[in-house]
């Protein structure tokens, strides 16, 4: 039977769906009981687009978590990218009403519903409002104003949002798989918590999450989210270049990448070569490996190329005191970490999810941290309270129902 002691983080990714179940301990430890990935077929850069293929890959990567636990569960934690994702930075600002002008919880739920008060079109929903700061009579900096005297209480929020029919999509998938979904997150936020230590994120520090449909950018400044992008780009396109110049299949294309690529030249001595398969039965061929690196690094330089762009734009790459941390199966491709050290002109590291106990072998890869993250982001909600629900109903007119009713709140 189903048991209210598991947190089930779901991955639903564009090249690969993980599942991973945690146990919750006496003290509210969490420990790693159950792993399962299995490819994931019905999706084109993290948005739905086969409905069956989705829910067969979501059985198959929870079967084998429950295979491996020796449980059964009944609801996860999933997750959503997609370049349909948007953040944005607002903020909101009241009068504090509480005796003596102390500033009291109904008056920090207030300034923050202010701050997300803003007229979102109908096919997009609101994921996460996450508080930067909150100002109390222009004294900035403040992470909890609660019992705080002043007049003035303002607030700086990040708002995530995304498109009602793909979270609509997702949730469907979820519940024809047999599974409730408590909660929908934001991957790159879930990526984060299990990756980044606090004083990277106190810095300013850059998470991108390269998986195989999207590159997933995410900016700390100050302990907070900045700045949210979803890029329709990944390991794929690596993949596919190799497979084009290389005249041999995808699947050969993906291997040789991963065991035989590289994308920074610098790391390449010697004249190694490399087992081409061909196509059709054909004999394979060798090639240098330095042929390889100048079929991918191009490509991951245009990649991490897309991410500078956008934050020169916003003016957020001299505030990354913290450097840059690479994670997901994209930068597991040698030389990342070199190559975005030179893009960028920061330190970078790859990002290993935090080791929760338990299978520990069995998760400590780049291509888990959404994963462990979600299960991260669940024992939370479990100790606030907020299992059952969730913000979400497992059938999606209720999604629409309350992004309608969510407007004309404040509207």
């Amino acid at each position: 039977m189903p048991s209210d002691d598991l947190v089930v983080g779901l991955d639903i990714g564009t090249t690969k769906i993980c599942a991973i179940i945690g146990e919750l301990g006496r003290n509210r430890t969490v420990e790693i009981i159950g792993v399962g990935k299995t490819p994931s077929r019905g999706l084109r850069r993290g948005v739905v687009v086969n409905i069956d293929q989705t829910v067969k890959s979501i059985q198959g990567a929870v079967e084998s978590a429950e295979l491996m636990s020796g449980r059964e569960i009944s609801g996860v934690y999933a997750g959503i990218a997609g370049s349909h994702i948007e953040g944005i930075n607002s903020r909101g600002v009241v009068a504090v009403t509480g005796r003596e002008r102390e500033i009291t919880r109904e008056d920090v739920d207030r300034v923050i519903d202010a701050g997300k008060a803003i007229a979102f079109p109908m096919d997009r929903e609101v994921l996460h409002v996450i508080p930067q700061e909150f100002i109390v009579d222009d004294q900035r900096g403040i992470r909890n104003p609660m019992g705080m005297i002043g007049v003035r209480l303002e607030a700086e929020v990040h708002i995530i949002t995304g498109s009602v029919s793909s979270a609509q999509n997702i949730v469907k998938c979820v519940n024809r798989a047999g599974f409730k979904v408590h909660d929908m997150i934001l991957e790159p936020l879930a990526s984060s918590k299990a990756i980044l230590k606090e004083d990277e994120k106190e810095l300013g520090v850059l998470v991108i999450d390269m998986g195989g449909g999207t590159t997933d950018v995410l900016v700390y400044i100050e302990g907070s989210p900045y700045y949210t992008e979803v890029l329709p780009v990944g390991g794929d396109q690596v993949s596919n270049d190799l497979s084009i110049v290389l005249k041999t299949p995808l699947d050969a294309a993906e291997r040789i990448k991963m065991e035989s690529g590289c994308c920074y030249m610098e790391l390449i001595h010697g004249d190694e070569e490399v087992s081409i398969p061909g196509v059709g039965g054909r004999p394979p061929t060798m090639r240098m490996k330095r042929d390889i690196v100048k079929i991918v690094q191009p490509r991951m330089n245009e990649i991490l190329g897309m991410v500078k762009e956008q934050l020169s734009k916003k003016g957020y790459l001299r505030m990354l005191g913290g450097g840059v941390v690479l994670t997901g199966g994209g930068s597991l491709v040698p030389g990342t970490v070199d190559l975005a050290q030179d893009v960028f002109g920061l330190p970078a590291r790859l990002g290993y999810p935090a080791s929760l106990g338990g299978l520990v072998e069995e998760y400590s890869s780049p291509i888990y941290s959404t994963a462990v993250g979600l299960v991260m982001y669940g024992s939370e909600a479990r100790d606030r309270g907020v299992l059952e629900g969730g913000r979400r109903s497992a059938n999606a007119r209720g999604t629409v129902d309350r992004l309608r009713n969510w407007l004309k709140e404040f509207f």
